[in-house]
């Protein structure tokens, strides 16, 4: 008698199913336009420290060059590069987002599935359905942890950065699709990685680079994870649900794990995915809109006296507390975190799509202008948006002028979502902001057409095009 399917088998079989060929329109346009938005990532992220450091660890590793580093000339093993593309893609912390699980996906899933499919010789298809499978298992392992009568990830309440944890089971289940290994298999890298999952959110709240690693090292230990499976190693049919499997472990045993495999196959999580338009924390993204709105009433910011940003209350922890550093952050990627400076750059006023990456220089995060509005900024819980999150990150803004007038903007909706999208020229718009700061402005537009048009050529083509020599700033 055949025993029913445990949920990572039941995955399993899902990712070995999935044909490249029958995949729905909206999935395959999604996934298209999430490569293009992470690999814009990738270039704008090259000219980090922290970039430059990754990529001479990565080299130190050694091993056989076949999977390129987005932004150079050089190729690593699949996992280095993997490693490597997948710090970029986080780095910015531009990449977008899945609510209510508050998971950024693309980080890991296309730097993992773009280093295997070079490396195999993957056709654009085969990738873009190992992606697809990718971002399923991230999305539902992430969403089994979401805690209903909480509203909130469970993960997030213990402190785990559910990203870079889930992201490894994925990059494991796209990777093992892309080796072509079959249903057990794939749950056996699934389940391996499960093992090799991890990361800690402390960095949002205090300062700290250590989360620009999160998303390269999913890739890699995902990329592992399928490779250790290929080569005949196992994992526990019972990881998620098992005395001791994953969500006990992790979250204590609190989990549905109906989330898991309900409507698998059926219903896709990736179009529903939400496009960051602004390179900061996504609790800000509410508070940006709404500044962004009001400004246009406000010719003299000299003549603000005061301004109360109400959010959730879950994410004051990470944007409002403690407030002596968010009021003055300890540089420019700390700015991306603070409730206060992404209000203050808003209204001041930046490129891009609004607010741009070099609205958040080392510069800015000392210069008096921003450090004043900043410093006149109370964040505070409301209610309102209490009943909203985490299915949106809303906000109300309300700013008192000194000559008594009262304004006040209420975004309930984030720009990005599927309730108020990006366009596909926008998302263009967004790529050539990126690229553009380590190529031209032309070169940059040029390459957003060829990975706009990623499933006609080779990978190895599209990814060489992102090579700085091809395009001189």
């Amino acid at each position: 008698m055949n025993q029913p399917q445990t949920p990572v088998q039941q995955l399993g079989a899902f990712a070995a199913r999935v044909d490249p060929s029958a995949l729905p329109a909206d999935v395959v346009t999604s996934v298209g336009h999430r490569i293009l938005d992470t690999l814009g990532l990738c270039l704008g992220a090259t000219p980090l420290p922290t970039s430059g450091a990754a990529l001479r660890m990565a080299e130190a590793w050694g091993g056989p060059a076949t999977s390129t580093v987005i932004g150079g000339d050089r190729r690593l093993p699949a996992p280095a590069a993997g490693f490597v593309n997948g710090v970029l893609a986080h780095s910015l912390d531009f990449d977008d987002t899945h609510l209510p699980s508050v998971l950024h996906p693309s980080a890991s899933i296309v730097p993992a599935v773009l280093a295997v499919a070079e490396e195999v010789g993957a056709s654009p298809r085969d990738a873009m359905a190992a992606a697809a499978v990718g971002y399923e298992v991230c999305i539902r392992t992430g969403m089994a942890a979401y805690d209903r009568a909480l509203g909130n990830s469970v993960f997030f309440e213990r402190g785990w950065h559910a990203t870079s944890i889930c992201g490894t089971m994925a990059a494991a289940a796209a990777a093992a699709k892309l080796y072509g290994l079959d249903a057990d298999g794939i749950a056996h890298a699934i389940a391996i990685a499960a093992s090799f999952g991890s990361g800690v959110i402390e960095a949002n709240r205090a300062g700290g680079s250590v989360k620009r690693l999160h998303c390269g090292w999913a890739a890699h230990s995902g990329i592992i994870a399928a490779q250790t499976a290929r080569a005949g190693f196992t994992g526990p049919p019972t990881i998620f649900e098992g005395r001791f499997g994953f969500y006990q472990a992790f979250c204590g045993g609190a989990s549905d794990l109906g989330e898991l495999t309900r409507n698998l196959g059926e219903e896709w999580c990736v179009p529903g995915i939400f496009y960051k338009p602004y390179p900061a924390n996504h609790f800000t993204h509410g508070g940006i809109d709404a500044a962004l709105r009001l400004r246009r009433q406000i010719p003299d910011l000299e003549t603000i006296e005061a301004i109360e940003l109400g959010v959730s209350t879950p994410t004051l922890r990470t944007i409002a507390e403690p407030r002596e550093q968010k009021i003055r952050p300890q540089s420019g990627y700390h700015a991306q975190f603070s409730g206060p400076f992404t209000v203050a750059a808003a209204l001041i006023g930046g490129g891009g799509l609004g607010v741009a990456l070099d609205d958040f220089s080392d510069a800015n995060a000392a210069d008096p202008r921003y450090l004043r509005l900043a410093e006149r900024v109370t964040c505070v819980a409301s209610p309102e948006c209490d009943a909203i999150f985490p299915n949106q990150f809303p906000a109300v803004l309300r700013i008192r002028l000194r000559d008594g007038r009262l304004l006040e903007e209420k975004v309930l909706a984030n720009r990005g979502g599927p309730g108020n999208p990006l366009s596909e020229a926008e998302l263009v718009m967004k790529f050539v902001s990126n690229a553009s700061r380590v190529m031209g402005e032309s070169s940059a537009r040029q390459l957003a057409e060829a990975i706009t048009a990623f499933v006609s050529r080779p990978i190895a083509d599209t990814l060489a095009l992102t090579s700085l020599g091809l395009a001189p700033a």
